[in-house]
């Protein structure tokens, strides 16, 4: 036995190495495993997500059901249908514009003497504006008046001695010559005392633009010379700009299809009232009638330009200011006017809720006008009521409790108890 054991072992009988293709198994056998139970892990955890959001969608579910009313009647404020007239309106964007704008410049060279006007000082038609010095152009009268007075004297001579020669003639006593002669030069002293006339006249005028005056009633903007400043009559020195303000327009564009409304009233629109609001369109600031449209439409934007015109007594429209404009082309008259606040939209659809017998009833409609917050529609009654607030809780049939006074913002989210 003994000597059996000590014996080597034959090499075909050598136990099988640890580094064969069958030892290597049980390792990739563990890894598929890991990789199972991962899966398996991810799966778990995705469900009890799926599970969780189940349940919280369901919760969101039988809250809103309990808002909508299920869970007890819905405050909320009303208003009711009325049966009246509203104004059909284009609105547009406008300038305002004076009726007169002038820059008075100077037509004689001098030195300026006098500035009349305080910056911003409304003038009267004829009120002194600038003062030039007149002392050259008043010596220039003078002489063309006595020139004037020389050549009338001549004038008068001349046909003095054309009277005579006359009687001579009639009585034979000198020839035709010296008779036609004289004709002559009565003529040319004639013509001589109009060349005069015509450059006193001149010289008048001249001399009159060395005081300007207002050339209609407005205001003055802020002084552009100072007295002592030369002027020169080729130059182009603003001496003064006056611009009217009472009246005053507003120039505005309307898209041409809506020509054809405005030109359907009588005296092709020219009479329409249009008023004049501030820029967050909130307040009205003049009311005023159109004046006149434009001879052809703007081909590169489709509109055409108009022009109102206001009285402008306060002085609220300002020269240049933008403005919106509303021209009222027509009013529809015994529509049914409900608040715009109440009306709702489903996509194409609008709708309204009909308050009766404490109940809401989704009711379809078909909206038209608007105009500061008030709809001309068709399908409700004068009269009915409608709810106006609340509108997240409400659907068809919902039982509702009617607020007098107006719902704060939190109390309009919660249900009545």
């Amino acid at each position: 036995m003994d000597q059996n054991l000590s014996e080597p072992i034959p090499p075909d009988h050598q136990l099988p190495s640890a580094s064969s293709g069958d030892a290597a198994k049980p390792p990739r056998k563990r890894r598929q495993w890991l990789w199972i139970l991962l899966l398996l892990g991810f799966a778990i955890i995705l469900v009890l997500i799926l599970r969780h959001h189940d349940d919280s969608a369901k919760t969101a579910t039988a809250g809103a059901g309990g808002r909508r009313g299920f869970g007890g009647p819905v405050t909320l404020t009303v208003a009711t249908a009325q049966k009246g007239d509203i104004g059909v309106y284009r609105d547009a964007i406008g300038t305002v514009t004076p009726v007169y704008t002038a820059s008075i410049y100077n037509q004689v060279t001098g030195v300026i003497t006098d500035v009349h006007y305080r910056e911003g000082q409304t003038v009267r038609k004829g009120d002194p504006l600038v003062d030039i010095d007149p002392r050259q152009y008043q010596a220039q009268v003078e002489s063309a008046q006595g020139a004037l007075e020389r050549d009338t004297n001549l004038l008068a001579q001349a046909k003095m001695d054309l009277d005579r020669y006359q009687n001579a003639w009639d009585r034979k006593a000198i020839a035709k010559q010296q008779l036609d002669d004289q004709e002559k030069i009565v003529a040319q002293d004639e013509g001589l005392v109009k060349s005069d006339q015509g450059t006193l006249d001149f010289d008048k005028v001249q001399l009159s633009y060395c005081h300007m005056v207002a050339p209609f009633t407005g205001r003055v903007g802020l002084r552009l010379v100072d007295p002592g400043n030369l002027v020169q009559s080729s130059g182009s020195t603003v001496l003064a700009v006056i611009t009217q303000v009472q009246p005053i327009t507003v120039v505005f564009t309307l898209a041409q299809d809506y020509l054809s409304d405005v030109f359907a009233q009588k005296g092709r629109g020219v009479g329409l009232n249009v008023d004049a609001y501030d820029r967050e369109q909130t307040k009205k600031i003049a009311a005023g009638k159109l004046l006149a449209l434009d001879n052809q439409i703007d081909t590169t934007t489709g509109t055409i330009k108009l022009r109102a015109i206001f009285d402008n007594r306060d002085g609220s429209l300002f020269p240049n200011q933008f403005v919106n404009t509303r021209l009222l082309v027509t009013t529809e008259h015994g529509v049914t006017l409900i608040p715009s606040s109440s009306i709702q939209h489903n996509g194409d659809t609008s709708f309204v809720y009909v308050i009766a017998n404490g109940a809401a009833n989704l009711k379809d409609i078909k909206p038209g006008v608007s105009d500061h917050g008030v709809t001309a529609v068709e399908g409700i009654n004068p009269g009915d009521q409608l709810a106006t607030s609340s509108f997240e809780k409400l659907q068809s049939g919902s039982k509702v409790n009617i607020s007098k006074q107006p719902l704060p913002q939190d109390t309009a989210e919660s249900n009545a108890p």
